[in-house]
């Protein structure tokens, strides 16, 4: 049921500083606030395949999170205090006003002593210890890292520190350079060229006989990647490559379009392709001339290139949220996925991030049986992570592919590059269960800081499971550096009914993270967008259109005046405001043309298109101080301080008893949907199997490696697979009486005393 909303202030309705900014799709007759509730949660949304599917996300599948993070955790939430403070803010809105690149510390690196540290393997099963040969496979890719001896500052983490001096000659410049900026000429691997435009004294570092070298700077305000980077003073001004290695049908569409009327089969019931499962069978099961799957990886190939990342710097940004899919790991029997493939791509990225200096923020955007049921996580339906039959399995499988991640980027290689790990998008908390997912991330911190060490290694990202930030107050104290994640929309909530100058209270007021600051720690927002309404081709889901008033206005971008370009840059940009410490990453960058109309057809979530036409800043520095000057200061203050253990200090690594006592116990002691099982006897797998390592780049030019792949050689532990001669039920659903492994019904125990051992496995690289 949704919460009354609160009463408007006396001070309502807005007046814009900037003119009259109304736009055709509101009405002056609406509600006096829109409702911040989830629309997962809402009574009214329309019935889904599975809304009779225990499993399945309540109301409309498909849609991503819409909710602003409450103070404390409730079914729907109001979006504004009925009274917010209008006290001056300390934010200067001097367009130059950067964060300098000189107020920087090292973070010190306590000594935790073994003694200390709880080293709880997250095992779920109790073999013996089993050594494995990892041997790396090894992928030859046209990838040239490149370098230039550092310029300025300290140096963090690691990766090479030295450089050339520009004694190399670079055959991705024209010119032979290594290092360039504002100006400067730009080869791709392709043969193609552009130029680098960078207004903000930046530059980028390509020196193929050094290719760690982490001295590149994005921005001259922005600390190049061998300098520390202070979460308190540092502002992360990000954006999200979504759409690419993911695939979501409103940002890809054209590949969707080309499949809306596919063979119905076994399949593909219905012919319905709504998400990458049911796009990757019709490829698959195309055989036409310019079909199959490698569709795909044409995709990957094209729609993101060195060229994008250039703008990303040149536009200001210095983050980038980088998405990734399970299956650039590995797929499994009965998976449709393309597999391995965007793995060359993540290398791909963590290249050209290093080349121009920017930041990445990866994460785990899919899970085997899907986090929460949505399009996005690769498949649209039921929930079947920590949650039913297969969730222990499932969350079996997830906890290997977070490990083999977190050995790779922990490698010093990486270290600079990949500052910041999120190990599950988006988990729906309302099906899976708090008590559940906090053991899962309880297991999930040990095992990776067993990797890394403490005070070491990139930040673990844990999202908010759409309870909103007040709910996750004192989680886990004494855990080693771990950030909370929200992801702020309107575009879901149903209530559009109100003038553009009205929206930048909500950027302002509802989308501040400064509680959570001081109630959980370092608290960022990993998306956002400029959508005011639920408007764009497939924005809700293929086959659901928008309710919102007037789409066919909003969606035709071209013909946008003025005033509705105004009115949605001051929303973006009293977001960038409300949360710049410490940041945000909007999505998207960029989303791709319909091949029907030939066109974006869901424009307020790109961010390229936004800066190419005038809704979004060219310097989002502007943003700075917008919300003081119309009288939407901060209602409640951060000190700027966080405790030492939240950033790796003092403390670090010690959890507090009270929650080890608490959530120590895995598998969780209930999980939901399994008709009262023990969640003991549940299907579950074994560590038996060989280690799928990482591949690394190759280097023509260099004398050092792209490493092995693998960070902690004391990590011998083996690969989730399942226990020889039984079957399992289906991972991705099972239906009524197929909801046990056919083994004997063995505790986890006796599973394994009864699953073979084999001896480690050597993996011939390719």
């Amino acid at each position: 049921m949704s919460a009354p909303h609160p009463a408007q202030d006396e001070h309502s309705p807005l007046q814009s500083p900037f003119g009259d900014s109304r736009a055709p799709s509101v009405a002056h007759g609406g509600s006096s606030a829109p409702s911040l509730e989830n629309a997962v949660d809402r009574p009214d949304a329309p019935p889904t395949p599975y809304s009779t599917n225990p499993f399945s996300p309540p109301g409309t599948p498909g849609a991503r999170d819409s909710y602003v993070g409450a103070m404390t955790p409730s079914a729907s939430r109001p979006l504004l205090p009925t009274d917010p403070s209008r006290q001056a803010s300390n934010v200067p809105l001097a367009a130059g006003a950067g964060l300098g690149a000189a107020d920087y510390s090292e973070k010190a690196d306590p000594a935790v002593g073994a003694s200390s540290r709880r080293r709880r393997r997250y095992m779920w099963l109790g073999i013996g210890a089993a050594a494995i040969v990892v041997v790396v496979l090894a992928v030859v890719l046209p990838v040239y890292f490149t370098v230039i001896k550092k310029h300025s500052g300290g140096s963090s983490g690691g990766g090479s520190r030295g450089g050339s001096g520009g004694s190399a000659s670079n055959p991705e410049s024209p010119t032979g350079a290594v290092t360039g900026g504002d100006g400067s000429t730009i080869m791709m691997s392709d043969g193609t060229s552009f130029t680098y435009s960078n207004p903000f004294g930046g530059f980028w570092v390509d020196d193929p006989t050094d290719p760690f070298n982490n001295s590149a700077r994005a921005q001259s305000f922005t600390p190049a990647l061998n300098e520390p980077w202070d979460y308190s003073k540092n502002q992360i001004r990000g954006v999200n490559l979504g759409g690419w290695l993911v695939l979501e049908p409103f940002i890809a569409p054209a590949l969707f379009e080309k499949y809306q009327n596919s063979t119905p089969s076994p399949a593909l019931p219905g012919g319905n392709v709504v998400d990458e499962w049911s796009l990757s069978v019709a490829m698959l099961n195309d055989t036409s001339e310019g079909g199959g799957i490698q569709q795909i990886e044409d995709h990957y190939r094209t729609f993101i290139t060195e060229q994008d990342f250039a703008q990303i710097a040149g536009a200001g940004l210095n983050w980038i949220r980088l998405p990734v899919p399970y299956w650039a790991i590995e797929t499994w029997p009965g998976e449709p996925f393309l597999e391995k493939a965007a793995w060359k791509y993540v290398l791909l990225a963590f290249k050209w991030a290093r080349k121009y200096g920017l930041r990445i923020y990866l994460e785990l955007h899919t899970v085997p049986g899907s986090q929460n049921g949505y399009n996005h996580s690769g498949r649209l339906g039921p929930v079947n992570f920590l949650n039913g039959f297969m969730g222990i399995a499932n969350a079996q499988r997830t906890m290997d592919y977070i490990r083999y991640i977190a050995e790779f980027i922990s490698q010093k290689e990486y270290q600079d590059v990949v500052p910041m790990f999120g190990i599950i998008n988006e988990p729906l908390l309302g099906i899976i269960g708090r008590d559940q997912l906090t053991r899962f991330y309880l297991q999930a911190h040990d095992m990776i800081r067993e990797i890394t060490g403490i005070g070491k290694g990139a930040y673990i990202v844990i999202h908010d499971g759409f309870q909103g930030t007040g709910s996750w107050k004192d989680f886990l104290p004494g855990s080693d550096r771990i950030v909370l994640d929200t992801h702020p929309y309107v575009a879901f909530g149903g209530d559009f009914n109100h003038p553009l100058d009205y929206w930048p209270q909500v950027g302002c007021i509802a989308y501040n993270n400064n509680q959570s600051q001081t109630d959980f720690g370092i608290t960022l927002s990993g998306e956002f967008s400029g959508a005011i309404n639920s408007c764009g081709k497939w924005v809700q889901n293929i086959g659901q259109d928008s309710t919102a008033p007037d789409c066919d206005q909003w969606n035709d971008w071209q013909n946008w005046t003025q005033d509705m370009k105004t009115g949605i840059k001051n929303f973006v940009m009293s977001q960038m405001d409300g949360m710049h410490l410490p940041g945000y990453f909007f999505w998207t960058w960029k989303v791709g043309n319909s091949s029907v109309t030939g066109k974006v057809e869901a424009p307020f979530w790109s961010y390229q298109l936004g800066l190419e036409n005038g809704w979004i800043p060219t310097d989002p520095r502007e943003a700075l101080g917008l919300c003081a000057s119309l009288g939407y200061a901060q209602n409640v203050p951060w000190d700027g301080k966080y405790q030492p253990w939240q950033t790796g200090g003092e403390g670090a690594g010690t959890i507090a008893a009270t929650a080890v006592a608490s959530f120590s116990q895995y598998p969780p002691p209930e999980i939901s949907n399994v008709s009262g099982e023990d969640p003991a006897q549940l299907p579950m797998y074994t560590a038996t199997s060989a280690v799928p390592t990482l591949p690394t780049p190759t280097f023509s030019a260099a004398t050092v490696t792209g490493g092995d792949g693998w960070a902690d050689p004391a990590d011998t532990s083996l690969a989730a697979v399942q226990i020889a001669g039984c079957a399992y039920p289906n991972a991705w659903g099972p239906q009524p009486g197929s909801t046990a492994a056919v083994c004997g019904g063995a505790t986890p125990a006796a599973a394994v005393a009864a699953a073979a051992t084999p001896a480690p496995a050597t993996i011939t690289p390719a």
